[in-house]
């Protein structure tokens, strides 16, 4: 049987949407699926697909920032790419890959049209203008949309209320992780604090995301400065356009926080975590929030999007609104000082994930949202 030649586009391959992109390729059958990823940049990623057999093409005008040359560009580039390589599904992720990718892809006929929403390219923190431009570009290129999966209850809720898809068009998916990934215990919690360079004793608050505007990484900066505690140590994985501010403001707050950067084992490192925070100003669903949850970190997070989804005030982490980083090391300060519903928090959150968000109900979903739709019978 000839395979299906699936192209895989998105803006960065890093980060989140690159993760769950990446891993939605791996997770397609071989034997029916052969998947291409398409994207602007990328990190450790792009070693890793190459590692994995997928074949990855670069395509460097597709950046996230708005820019109307690179963006013609990139359109161009995508269009000729979809009509030499006769690709038979298009799949898109992020907001910038999600526009010129279905739009590419209708002009040349690609049958079937997919795109995840990692979240919205639109948000409270932007202006009305903007907002509206975006919602009008989403609609557009929502209507050749055979399927909108949506990462989160809360993004679909919204996709649906916007009319960015046809209702019948969208479905909720969660985000896939490594359920095997090592649970925190003594053991692991010792040999991930040894890989980060910290000291086996105090505590230790972490966070797992790029140093950017979204991730709003001064807040936690800002957290651990007024948590006033000599016990506790911040730590920040993940690098980014903020990098080089975050570091300067920890450093003239005088707040205990180690930036890790860029990391290959995300999932070993965890366990050296007591407290995973979060204090995203707008989201879909995180990643990193349900890989520290299988690893048994406790969470609290920003209540955004669709992370309720999995963060469950009272029973599976805390929430706090966005922007308060006073509110965050509140709650920080109280899961540290009472370990035990803290340590409620994380088994319930752990049993809470189950098997849905793992690589192989990706698989499936990606399989049932490629296929043609079935014909009504008579």
């Amino acid at each position: 049987m000839k395979r299906l030649q699936v192209a895989t586009v998105v803006t960065r391959l890093e980060a989140g949407a690159g993760i769950v992109a990446l891993r939605g390729a791996q997770a397609l059958d071989p034997a029916v699926f052969r998947p291409t990823v398409i994207t602007g940049s990328g990190d450790r990623l792009l070693g890793l697909a190459a590692d994995a057999g997928v074949e990855v093409l670069v395509v460097p005008a597709l950046r996230s920032p708005i820019a109307p040359a690179d963006d013609l560009t990139a359109l161009r580039r995508l269009t000729g790419l979809f009509a030499r390589r006769g690709f038979h599904i298009v799949h898109t992720h992020s907001a910038k890959a999600g526009a010129l990718g279905r739009l590419a892809a209708h002009r040349t006929g690609v049958p079937r049209i997919v795109h995840t929403f990692h979240g919205l390219p639109y948000h409270e923190f932007q202006s009305a203008a903007r907002r509206g431009a975006y919602v009008r570009v989403e609609r557009h290129v929502g209507r050749f949309t055979d399927v909108a999966l949506c990462v989160g209850s809360a993004v679909s809720v919204e996709v649906v209320r916007r009319g960015l898809v046809r209702p019948e068009r969208v479905r909720t998916i969660g985000v896939p992780v490594d359920l095997d990934a090592p649970v925190r215990t003594p053991a692991t919690r010792a040999r991930a604090r040894e890989a980060l360079g910290l000291p086996a004793e105090g505590m230790v608050v972490g966070a797992v995301g790029r140093l950017s505007y979204q991730k709003h990484p001064e807040a936690f900066v800002h957290a651990l400065a007024g948590l006033r505690r000599p016990d506790v140590t911040g730590v920040w994985i993940g690098g980014g356009e903020l990098a080089r501010d975050v570091k300067e403001l920890a450093d003239r707050e005088r707040a205990p926080v180690v930036f890790a950067g860029e990391r290959a084992d995300v999932p070993e490192l965890l366990p050296a975590f007591d407290v995973f925070a979060l204090p995203s100003r707008y989201e879909g669903l995180p990643v990193a929030i349900v890989e520290a949850m299988v690893s048994g970190v406790p969470v609290v997070a920003t209540a955004v999007n669709s992370v309720p989804d999995v963060v469950v005030p009272g029973r599976t982490g805390v929430l706090v609104p966005p922007q308060r980083p006073d509110l965050l090391a509140r709650a920080v300060a109280h899961l540290l000082d009472h370990p035990g519903e803290a340590a409620r928090f994380a088994a319930e959150a752990r049993a809470r994930i189950g098997d849905g968000f793992g690589t192989k109900a990706l698989g499936e979903e990606l399989a049932d949202a490629y296929a043609p739709p079935r014909a009504p019978q008579t």
